[in-house]
């Protein structure tokens, strides 16, 4: 399937893109064919029906890096013409809840034989690359979608068969009660990166634009301060944030509604949460780390269709998180680790973690005589209802995990994260179409004016749509087990209380637990603890960090700017060092972060950004003890290119 080409249409230079860049992996083919195939820039005005408009505006902030990089009073770039494209809706993030919100909103169009324009755009190199899950999902949403998505030839090969609990300790496995929302009957164990490459084609069919290789990097506000759509990444700017020759400048997507579908902890959400004050200060929002590996397995090992979880071992009693294992279709086994971001211990690497669970006797047998396909890393959103922002705001709404409608105790998100968009679409119709609010810019009298549009669609009926909703349920129903691994007793205390809640209470408590501090803050100085003897690697079932990563796929072009931003230079060094003995080069599932040694200052260390490495997990950002990390998106195509993940 190849997606319509962006590269040219939103401002990126094929030659610049093509001279930087590797040759991709086989995983990549239908986005190494995009890159080759490019859309003349004269036809551009005339590109799907869509009106193109251009402004003079100054360069962009995001592109241009901290403030403190630039000198005051100079502009690194003139001013620039951008290019400006209206849709009614404009959806940021091409997963599973994006997609979602996309067809939907086609689907009721094409019912009631009305008109409405919509665009996904995707970071990514093509659909699904950077898309990763366990997965075993729910069907519920995708039969909403399409009844007959087996008819359709949904990569949906495996059903669920046959469930396990295990407890872990050094060297054992001891069975477990099997919690019921962890019953897996009627779902299905999937690659999630395959489903979404599915569902982007049905949503192209059906008439989305949908927009690969294309990274938003603002968001556009109007002068009451409404959401008024986005700005994509500039391209040919070179590491000092000064234009190339090849500069182009990223294009304006403007939209009656935007629907912000980044995955966990978006880089545009995050500002935009801050902004408009959508989440109280006192409420947190808590993640977990997962890292993950697919495997081709001995046949002899394998069980299409069973599924395995575990608590205990690698982790200690404080450490919040546990296993799975996965059997797919086709002798393929996908495996795992999650481990809650709340860890204390800086001296823990969530990655060499999953390096001794799969070192444990009851995993490394099923692995023995196998090979590994893929692995990857990408960080949850674990804080359930109490720590859920509003989801709307004028112009626009959060849906799937930017939102944070994982259920943790289920171990799914997927399902929530479609539902999320197909109710964000029912809604944004009805508001468009049905009772025909917003006007795009440019319509009737004063074209280009912003003062002259019409007020900012607030979407209030989503909100009240979602508290009505099986996800509002499922959530409420689990809003006490997570946090219930906070007190001093940690995962006895959890495990008790999870009990206790999920088999008799289902959560009909008059009381809601709270989780106290973001996760940065619960990191505790080097000094409270020891540092943690890991073995090393036997390049058979466990490997080194580099061989990991080389197994991503992940490139990003070399002269650009680092997208893994410092707010200040001298932090990691002056007190993320000698606090918490460097927890970046340990938390990063991607060996991006080094302490290496200063040649200009003999005896000291230097902070190194090894920015080629990252799989755009958002670890950093999240758990960086002084939040000195700023993540940032890379030119548009960057990053992992997944495999079966």
């Amino acid at each position: 399937m190849h997606y319509r080409n962006t590269s040219m249409v939103l401002g990126r230079r094929a030659t610049a893109a093509l001279a930087v860049r590797r040759p991709l992996t086989t995983a990549s083919t239908a986005s190494s064919v995009l890159w080759a195939r490019r859309t003349p820039a004269t036809v551009r005005p005339m590109l799907y029906g869509r009106r193109l408009q251009t402004r003079e505006v100054s360069f962009s902030h995001a592109a241009q890096g901290p403030a403190a990089e630039q000198k005051e009073g100079q502009k690194v770039v003139p001013e620039v013409e951008r290019e400006a494209m209206d849709y009614d809706v404009v959806i940021v993030g091409g997963g599973p809840a994006g997609l979602s919100a996309g067809i939907r909103l086609k689907q009721l169009a094409e019912k009631q034989g009305a008109e409405i324009s919509v665009v996904v755009i995707e970071k990514g190199s093509e659909i699904g690359a950077h898309t990763l899950s366990g997965a075993c999902i729910e069907t519920g949403p995708l039969e909403e979608l399409f009844p007959d998505w087996k008819e359709l030839g949904a990569p949906l090969n495996q059903p669920a068969l046959d469930d396990h609990m295990k407890f872990l300790t050094q060297n054992s496995a001891f069975p477990m009660p099997h919690p019921p929302q962890m019953d897996n009957a009627g779902n299905y164990i999937v690659s999630l990166s395959n489903v979404v490459k599915w569902m982007g084609e049905k949503a192209e069919e059906l008439g989305v634009d949908v927009f690969p290789q294309t990274a938003a990097a603002q968001i556009i506000y109007g002068p009451d301060g409404s959401v008024r759509g986005i700005v994509t990444n500039d391209a040919g700017v070179d590491k000092s944030f000064k234009p190339k020759s090849t500069f182009t400048p990223g294009m304006e997507l403007r939209g009656k509604l935007a629907l912000f579908a980044e995955g966990c902890h978006g880089s545009l959400t995050k500002g935009l949460i801050r902004k408009l004050r959508l989440r109280d200060e006192d409420k947190f929002q808590t993640y977990g780390l997962g890292i993950k590996e697919v495997w081709e397995v001995d046949e002899a090992n394998h069980s299409p269709g069973k599924i395995v979880h575990t608590m205990g071992y690698p982790l200690d009693y404080k450490t919040y998180g546990g296993g799975f294992i996965y059997h797919m279709e086709d002798n393929k086994v996908t495996l795992g680790l999650v481990v809650g971001l709340d860890y204390q211990n800086p001296y823990m690497s969530p990655y060499k973690e999953f390096q001794r669970f799969k070192a444990h006797p009851f995993v490394s047998k099923l692995l023995e005589g196998g090979r590994v396909i893929s692995y990857g890393a990408r960080a949850l959103v674990e804080g359930g209802l109490q720590s859920l922002p509003k989801l709307f705001f004028p112009g626009g709404a959060l849906i799937g995990d930017t939102a944070g409608f994982m259920n943790v105790p289920k171990i799914k998100g997927t399902h929530n994260a479609m539902k999320s968009g197909i109710l964000a679409a029912d809604c944004a119709f009805k508001a468009i179409v049905t009772d025909g609010k917003g006007a795009s810019e440019g319509e009737g009298e004063g074209e280009g004016d912003e003062e002259a549009r019409a007020p900012p669609i607030v979407l209030a009926d989503y909100e009240e749509a979602f508290r009505s909703s099986s996800i509002f349920k499922e959530l409420y129903e689990v809003r006490n087990i997570r946090p219930s691994f906070h007190t001093s007793l940690g995962l006895w205390g959890g495990i008790a209380w999870s009990g206790l809640d999920t088999l008799i209470l289902k959560g009909r408590v008059p009381f809601t637990f709270a989780h106290k501090h973001p996760d940065h803050a619960m990191l505790q100085p080097a000094s409270m603890h020891e540092p943690i003897d890991y073995p090393k690697p036997d390049n058979k079932i466990t490997f080194d960090i580099l061989t990991s990563v080389s197994r991503t796929g992940t490139n990003h072009a070399e002269d650009q700017p680092v997208h893994l931003r410092l707010k200040d230079k001298t932090v990691e060094i002056r007190e993320n060092l000698p606090v918490y003995s460097g927890p970046e080069q340990r938390f990063c599932p991607a060996g991006v972060y080094e302490y290496v040694d200063d040649e200009a200052s003999p005896g000291k260390k230097r902070f190194q950004i090894n920015s080629q490495n990252c799989i755009h997990c958002k670890t950093c950002d999240i758990k960086d003890p002084a939040q000195n990390i700023d993540w940032a998106v890379p030119e548009g195509g960057d990053g992992p290119n997944y495999v079966d993940t």
